[in-house]
């Protein structure tokens, strides 16, 4: 996958006016009895966004088309900011050391990966975190930030390594913005002259993609 991705971000303030989010798949059987059985075929959901609502102007148009052009269409993944999801904290806050617990040390494991966790009803879901944002991961460990040069992070994948291992029983914590995995699910892009200085595209669908 990662020669069918590209490390760039679709424009940031044109994903602003966006809509999408989280998609389960849910399979349902409804018995003799009424009864139902439920299953999932998916361990983590899947992002599907629209990003024709930010497109305001043909100045915008003409880098929604710069991009699509760039990634041949469907062929090439990018980075997505979903601004109603990118933070390891809520929306309002700063990304922290101690925001999610990634691990426990043994005294030995220098690797760990990012999540985020979401919680609700005493059940707690973790999302794995593959394309964390340059500059913004932040590692705490036995409630003590680390400094930067104590730990490096592959950008790329979510991989975390530290340059002590952790000592048995130490909680290692990340605070940290990310980007979703996505491509194009389309390989049209259908625009619409409104004006001589307003274009409208009617549905730019994105998709989110496993890396």
């Amino acid at each position: 996958m990662a020669a069918n991705f590209h490390e760039v971000r679709f424009p940031a303030p044109l994903s602003m006016g966006s809509t999408g989010g989280p998609q389960r798949r849910t399979e349902i059987v409804t018995l003799a009895n009424g009864f139902e059985e439920r299953n999932s075929p998916w361990a983590h959901g899947r992002r599907r966004y629209d990003a024709g609502l930010g497109v305001r102007s043909l100045d915008d148009l003409a880098a929604v088309i710069d991009f699509f052009e760039a990634r041949h269409g469907q062929l090439y993944g990018f980075r997505w900011k979903d601004w109603t999801d990118y933070k390891s904290c809520r929306p309002s806050g700063t990304p922290g050391a101690f925001d999610q617990q990634i691990g426990t040390g043994d005294g030995a494991a220098f690797e760990f990966r990012l999540v985020k966790a979401y919680r609700s009803g005493g059940v707690r879901y973790e999302r794995p975190i593959t394309k964390p944002v340059a500059g913004t991961v932040r590692v705490g460990v036995a409630g003590v930030e680390l400094a930067a040069n104590d730990f490096a992070v592959e950008h790329e994948t979510g991989a975390l390594t530290l340059f002590a291992p952790a000592p048995a029983g130490a909680s290692v914590t990340a605070g940290f913005e990310f980007d979703v995995p996505v491509r194009f699910d389309t390989d049209r892009i259908a625009a619409s002259l409104a004006s001589l200085t307003a274009g409208e595209i009617p549905s730019i669908p994105i998709v989110e993609v496993r890396v």
